[in-house]
């Protein structure tokens, strides 16, 4: 508790910039997904090298939908406990 006692909390005014941060950044990696996705079998004409490009990308998009879930949870929480903290 001592170490905590040290660090000033965040502001909501800070929280809800990094929400904005995080929902840009977010979208900015599922189009830059996207476009990867579209110009990964231009000029490619092995079929072993367009299933991996997929496995590739189809990875990648994934960890990003984990991650996205992940941070609405916690997304989730902070605004309950908000919510939470008006009631009373």
């Amino acid at each position: 508790s001592h170490i905590m006692s040290e660090y000033v909390r965040m502001t909501d005014t800070e929280r809800d910039q990094i929400d904005q941060d995080a929902q840009i950044f977010m979208r900015t990696c599922a189009d830059a997904i996207h476009q990867l996705r579209t110009e990964a079998h231009k000029g490619v004409q092995s079929a072993q090298v367009k299933e991996h490009r997929t496995a590739v990308l189809d990875f990648i998009e994934d960890y990003l939908k984990s991650v996205c879930k992940l941070y609405s949870e916690q997304r989730a929480i902070r605004i309950k406990r908000v919510l939470d903290k008006k009631r009373l």
